[in-house]
């Protein structure tokens, strides 16, 4: 016998719910089914061999009483050695990884003083609870301010981050798991699931970041899926992807009637995306209109009548996608938690829009008089009640409770099954809320930063994908170095191209963003040189820019200021392991203020640096709130007009460390559409053949000079 487990189930089930859930939608005779154990909501179930592969699918999501139950199978014996163990090593290192991340959090949590854990960005210490309020799908919010009226410093906790509330006391253990939903210069908005009862308690409270528990348990139940499916689209898709059979694809159809705006690189993948019967990828280069692609992929496709579900890893990414669809007049709706959407976008969340609508009046009614009903029965009172009063009154208002849940999962239901599109991160589909749910076409952006743990919990529900991103850019962020040794940030996307060939991937070749000299280097590095400037951009420069000055500054795209030789030496942050280069981040400020001279506003000028050292110590020195500052995985997707960036390695040793992964460096090259101004020591970087190559390419073009023409020019 094989053994079947069913989660999320309600309460006080029996065997014979679960034996007529077997059979009403998985079809096995209950004749056929062995010992069944229930422990809490779990259930464990002998069933026949070969049966899970079948169960799993037609039984995950399904309505058992108030609940969604949750259906997956234990290790299948005996099953194919190539699948188990691509699966399974993606399971442990996906293991792995978690705990490194829970024990990073730990190490910093025990190492770090309040202030130092403030200056990571991955904390904020020394807050009060300035006011508290509800909404958000009737969430509770949390407004904290520092308990002297000041702003909070620069943190890396943004609208979405998941969070841990808790008291700032020596020895405090209570935390409040939450995620922050706004933001402003001195005060930080937290939505919590419940209300706490110990806020009044404590004077002051800390905000750390916090790892996503249960996206990581999604990932190892979508692997385990995806290994045990057999006989069904979700096995067939799998062995596509796994290079065991090969990609189908119908003929492409000829279409007049494309978005007059898209060139023809972009028209030709859209064409091929729409011919996949399986897998489809779409290689998108920087500035090379990658998101108006996969609009027009997903327009195309809701003209067809299908479902489409649209992911990315990020919540950023998401929530681009959604808007330019939503001004396309495509009917998507958002999944996921509202505090990590835009708010511009939050009235077409699902929680939202169950919220607003006007079927749930009789649910409120119903949650009002439940907790009447709740309070009558605790309430004390001269009189004795009759026996059995109070008990009553409980047992109507828990009724009362489940059948006001059972309207919003219905308004919830009726929302999802009218819209054409639904919108998610890809660890955030919640199968309690999907159910059985399928979608003709799957697309996933940036498909190139998840790792492919995570790509797989959109794929269990699609009948073919269309896989979008850039290989050459940011790969997938892990923190544990063993998972990377081990080809754990190898994404599914290149992992597919890697395995079934450039026959399955179009890649768009017209950018529109950068100064041709800007992407040059870029584009032949890493794209074949095929990366062409559109004309509205190949020319470009600041001093074309309304309110700027003509100067030798504005008028040329490129600069590389060359500090060898000149003693900028790197350092290792105090009491840290990151790098900085106060010279060379001396140098970084003053071209940003020769930039500001010119006229160009701040909002328009980006400083990058690859180490948070020197991100943290350009802050202090550069303390202007329009001006962008951040490391290279901070601008991942972003464009400024201006861009310097500070390299920091300088050392006669001529280490560069993570600079030696050059994607990291292509992202950082092309985030500038003007003006482009990389500092950095030469005699160092050259070790490393791809630095040699862009310091002759800036030598080439004549925007190469020494630091010490830069101090002769300065004032």
């Amino acid at each position: 016998m094989a053994i079947l487990r069913l989660g999320s189930l309600p309460r006080r089930v029996t065997a014979a719910d679960v034996l007529a859930l077997l059979e009403r939608h998985g079809g096995l005779d209950r004749r056929r089914v062995g010992r069944i154990a229930i422990e809490g909501f779990e259930a464990t179930i002998e069933v026949p061999d070969g049966w899970t592969a079948r169960l799993v699918p037609a039984l995950d999501g399904q309505s058992l009483g108030d609940r969604r139950v949750r259906a997956w199978a234990d290790a299948a014996p005996g099953g194919d050695a190539a699948t188990g163990s691509h699966f399974a090593r993606l399971a442990r290192l996906l293991d792995v990884e978690t705990r490194a991340v829970a024990q990073q959090a730990a190490d910093r949590a025990r190492r770090l003083g309040a202030a130092e854990a403030e200056r990571t960005g991955l904390s904020l210490v020394d807050l009060v609870v300035r006011d508290e309020d509800s909404g958000l799908g009737g969430r509770t919010l949390v407004r904290l301010a520092r308990r002297r009226p000041s702003p909070l410093p620069w943190t890396r906790l943004g609208v979405g981050s998941p969070v841990v509330l808790s008291p700032q006391a020596r020895g405090a253990v209570t935390g409040h798991r939450g995620v922050v939903c706004e933001r402003t210069d001195d005060t930080l908005q937290v939505a919590l699931a419940t209300m706490p009862d110990d806020l009044d308690e404590h004077e002051t409270w800390r905000v750390d970041h916090s790892s996503d528990d249960l996206a990581a348990e999604r990932q190892r139940r979508a692997l385990h899926r995806a290994e045990t499916a057999s006989g069904d689209r979700l096995a067939a898709l799998r062995d596509v992807l796994l290079a065991r059979t090969a990609a189908a694809f119908e003929p492409e159809r000829a279409d007049a009637t494309f978005d007059q705006t898209l060139d023809e690189s972009q028209r030709a993948a859209v064409r091929f995306a729409l011919a996949a019967h399986d897998v489809a990828l779409v290689h998108g280069p920087p500035g090379t209109g990658k998101t108006t692609t996969l609009v027009e992929i997903v327009r195309r496709a809701v003209g067809r009548r299908d479902t489409v579900l649209v992911c990315a890893p990020s919540n950023t990414a998401v929530d681009l996608l959604l808007e330019r669809l939503l001004d396309r007049g495509v009917n998507a709706v958002r999944l996921g938690h509202p505090a990590r959407v835009s708010p511009a976008l939050r009235e077409h969340t699902l929680d939202l829009l169950v919220e607003d609508h006007p079927d749930l009046r009789l649910s409120r009614r119903m949650l009002k008089e439940a907790l009447g009903l709740f309070r009558q029965a605790d309430r004390r009172t001269r009189a004795k009640p009759a026996p059995g009063a109070r008990h009553a009154a409980r047992a109507e208002a828990k009724s009362l409770l489940a059948d006001a849940r059972k309207l919003e999962d219905q308004v919830a239901q009726r929302i999802l099954d009218g819209a054409d599109v639904l919108c998610a991160t890809t660890t955030g589909l919640d199968s309690a809320l999907l159910g059985t749910r399928r979608f003709g076409l799957a697309v996933i952006d940036e498909a190139c930063q998840s790792t492919e743990p995570g790509c797989w919990i959109p794929l269990l529900r699609c009948d073919r994908v269309v896989l979008a991103g850039d290989h050459w850019q940011l790969p997938p962020t892990v923190v544990s170095r063993d998972a990377v040794d081990q080809g754990f940030d190898r994404s599914l996307f290149e992992r597919v191209l890697g395995d079934l060939g450039p026959g399955v991937a179009r890649r768009l070749s017209v950018q529109y963003r950068m100064h041709e000299s800007i992407a040059g280097f870029s584009s032949r590095e890493f794209y074949d040189g095929t990366l062409v400037a559109d004309p509205s951009v190949a020319g470009h420069l600041l001093c074309d820019l309304p309110g700027v000055q003509a100067t030798p500054l504005t008028q040329s795209p490129l600069e590389f200021v060359d500090t060898a030789g000149a003693s900028y030496d790197e350092e290792v942050e105090p009491d840290g392991e990151s790098r900085l280069n106060r010279d060379e981040a001396a140098l970084a400020c003053r071209k940003v203020r020769q930039l500001l001279d010119t006229g160009l506003p701040a909002g328009d000028i980006a400083v990058i640096a690859p180490y948070a050292a020197q991100v943290r110590l350009l802050r202090e020195s550069l303390p202007l709130a329009e001006l962008e500052i951040d490391s290279v995985d901070g601008f991942q997707g972003r464009e400024k007009e201006a861009v310097v960036i500070s390299l920091v390695r300088s050392s006669t040793e001529g280490g560069i460390g993570f600079l030696a992964d050059v994607r990291r460096m292509n992202v950082a090259l092309t985030r500038a559409r003007r003006k482009l101004i990389v500092i950095g020591d030469s005699a160092t970087l050259s070790a490393h053949p791809f630095y040699r190559r862009m310091i002759e390419y800036f030598e080439g073009l004549g925007a190469w000079h020494t630091v010490w023409e830069e101090d002769a020019g300065a004032p």
